[in-house]
């Protein structure tokens, strides 16, 4: 697997936010969180890429225990994510937002940086390409010299998963990546996260679009009240008595079937 956790739990005080959850994600392909709002979804997601510890639980990636690496280090093991709020440098253009994804793969020293040597000068052109690279995979190639913050909507969650992806992440996880995006925007994300997955990182994200989660993923979990009541394919997701009840609602669960023919 290259994502395990082993009764991974986080308490807040009386709080149980997520409940000895077991995932098990592996190397390729699309897989999703789901679950009603304060399930636990997040703050699942701030624990595997370490911006949160655990109460109790463990944590493995790419076969090395992570548990207690901070968030910096996961990040050079090939772990990338996007934030459910997105959160870009207001500042700086839309190349600089995308290099600053780039800081765990630098290796020039800090003289080499001040003096600009050769050394340097090379590194930073590389990082020039892979950053130019990046925003044409989700196609905002063309807006590299503008303020991030003027970007649209769309384009700024683009820009987030460019920033995301140009570390060559193993692992990339996307917290809500539609939200907040009209159907023709989500029909082209959709599209775009099928392009990454299948140029090599798997892809594991959060999302409240049913539509999307069930026509992207290959593996599906499911939180309520922080425990994971279900793992399984789209397809079992929405035949199941315990998924519907928590969380699809039968309406919802039917209308999903008919969509995806069954």
């Amino acid at each position: 697997m290259l994502l395990a956790t082993q009764n991974l739990t986080r308490r807040y005080a009386g709080l149980v936010a997520v409940d000895a959850v077991n995932l098990a994600i592996p190397q390729g392909g699309i897989h999703a969180v789901i679950g009603p709002n304060g399930a636990g979804k997040t703050t699942l997601f701030n624990l595997l890429t370490g911006l949160v510890e655990p109460s109790e639980g463990s944590i493995a990636f790419a076969g090395q225990d992570v548990t207690a690496l901070p968030a910096h280090k996961r990040a050079a093991l090939g772990m990338a994510r996007t934030f459910q709020n997105i959160r870009l440098f207001r500042g700086l253009t839309v190349l600089e937002n995308v290099l600053t994804g780039l800081h765990p793969r630098l290796s020039a020293s800090p003289l080499a940086t001040l003096l600009r040597l050769p050394s340097f000068r090379a590194e930073e052109r590389h990082a020039i390409e892979q950053a130019r690279a990046a925003l044409a995979m989700v196609g905002i190639a063309q807006h590299e010299d503008a303020q991030a913050v003027n970007l649209a909507y769309g384009d700024q969650r683009r820009l987030e998963i460019a920033r995301a992806l140009v570390s060559q992440p193993r692992l990339l996880l996307l917290d809500e990546p539609a939200a907040g995006m009209n159907p023709a925007e989500t029909v082209a994300l959709a599209e775009l996260v099928r392009r990454i997955a299948a140029s090599g990182p798997t892809v594991l994200l959060v999302e409240h679009d049913m539509g999307f989660v069930m026509g992207l993923s290959d593996s599906v979990a499911v939180l309520n009240f922080g425990r994971q009541i279900f793992t399984g394919s789209p397809r079992a997701v929405r035949a199941e008595p315990a998924v519907v009840e928590a969380y699809l609602g039968a309406r919802l669960a039917a209308k999903l079937r008919v969509a995806h023919g069954e």
